[in-house]
């Protein structure tokens, strides 16, 4: 079986840091972006098998990167979990609309849940 790969794009370094060490402890290859101008670079490397987006970030919101991984051809079908802070429901239902799989809200989860939740959504 392959081994999966998950990009996580995150500006909260710290975050970041326990995100991947976690995900990497159950055996995913993870790949990192800080902004979202390096998100939508990174989103192009080859074999990314889900995305795990932020929605504040550095260049570009994770809205528009959202937008532009779901008006990409050749991306569209990567599933992409929005795992952000924001909690209001227009944010929520706008995530939802432009393609999101999935919408975690940081506080709300540990990072257990959250590799279930990306394990679910990989199955």
């Amino acid at each position: 079986m392959k081994i999966k790969k998950v990009l996580i794009v995150e500006d909260d370094s710290f975050l970041q840091g326990l995100e991947t060490k976690k995900l990497e402890e159950v055996g995913y290859v993870v790949v990192t972006a800080s902004s979202g101008e390096e998100g939508l670079k990174k989103i192009n490397e080859p074999d990314i098998d889900i995305v795990l987006l932020d929605l504040i970030l550095p260049n570009f919101d994770g809205l528009e990167i959202l937008k532009k991984i779901k008006g990409t051809e050749a991306l569209k079908n990567i599933p992409v979990i929005v795992f952000s802070n924001l909690s209001e429901e227009k944010t929520i239902k706008r995530s939802m609309e432009l393609g999101a799989t999935d919408f975690m809200v940081k506080s709300n989860f540990t990072l257990d849940e959250l590799v279930k939740r990306i394990d679910s959504v990989l199955k």
